[in-house]
């Protein structure tokens, strides 16, 4: 299925699942841009032969297609829409204000998301409190880094925040479904306002995926993993 978003010259086309977080980043950046596009939406459990040839490697979502120039992985996309539309920018000029937020946008990829997902939300008993105990370990680092102030850009929107937006929603369904809290005020103070402010954001909060969807979804996942059902 296909939205179609733009009447112009430029081709711009985003493939993405309705649910994936990473998908959802570049969505995000071009819509902070004001960048228009069109939205190709995948089934992930029969994808199309166009997100076959053009990300042969992964096969999986999301994929930017600029004017027939294809550019996989999200991060890289990130990096690619702030090189091509500087307005808005994700990224300061300052070379280590640079470095800096790539670091914690790969840090939220490599330890965050991984801990978190594989660790605490698809793991019980024993297992998933030792993930629970390694994932509190790394939020303590974004803790301390977003201490005083609103995003982690600075005062706007930024690339880090954009990586790691999926803490405030995703992860907020996930705490619920489970009955359990990774990010709370009392341990996580500035972490938990950073999440408020970052999903309060109107560009932000007007497309979150449905969430009644989005928890069936991860009650599946979760149940396929530990051998508890079948996946759909």
């Amino acid at each position: 299925m296909v939205e179609s978003k733009y009447n112009m010259a430029e081709e711009i086309k985003v493939f993405r699942s309705w649910s994936s977080p990473f998908a959802l980043r570049i969505i995000w950046a071009l819509k902070l841009k004001g960048v228009e596009f069109d939205t190709v939406y995948e089934d992930l459990t029969n994808k199309s032969p166009l997100l076959l040839q053009y990300n042969p490697i992964h096969k999986k979502v999301p994929v930017l297609v600029h004017n027939g120039k294809v550019i996989c992985e999200s991060l890289v996309i990130l990096e690619y829409i702030d090189e091509t539309w500087k307005q808005n920018p994700l990224l300061p000029e300052d070379p280590h204000q640079k470095s800096n937020a790539r670091f914690w946008a790969k840090f939220g990829d490599d330890k965050v998301s991984s801990s978190i997902w594989s660790d605490v939300l698809m793991k019980e008993g024993k297992e998933q409190e030792e993930g629970i105990s390694a994932s509190m370990e790394n939020l303590k680092y974004l803790e301390e880094e977003i201490r005083g102030k609103k995003f982690f850009g600075g005062e706007t929107i930024g690339l880090a925040d954009i990586a790691l937006g999926w803490l405030a929603y995703h992860l907020v369904i996930f705490e619920e479904t489970l009955g359990l809290k990774l990010i709370d005020q009392e341990k996580f103070p500035s972490l938990a306002a950073w999440k408020q402010e970052f999903a309060n954001a109107p560009i932000i909060r007007e497309n979150w995926p449905d969430r009644d969807k989005l928890v069936t979804k991860f009650v599946v996942m979760r149940e396929a993993n530990l051998g508890k059902g079948t996946p759909k």
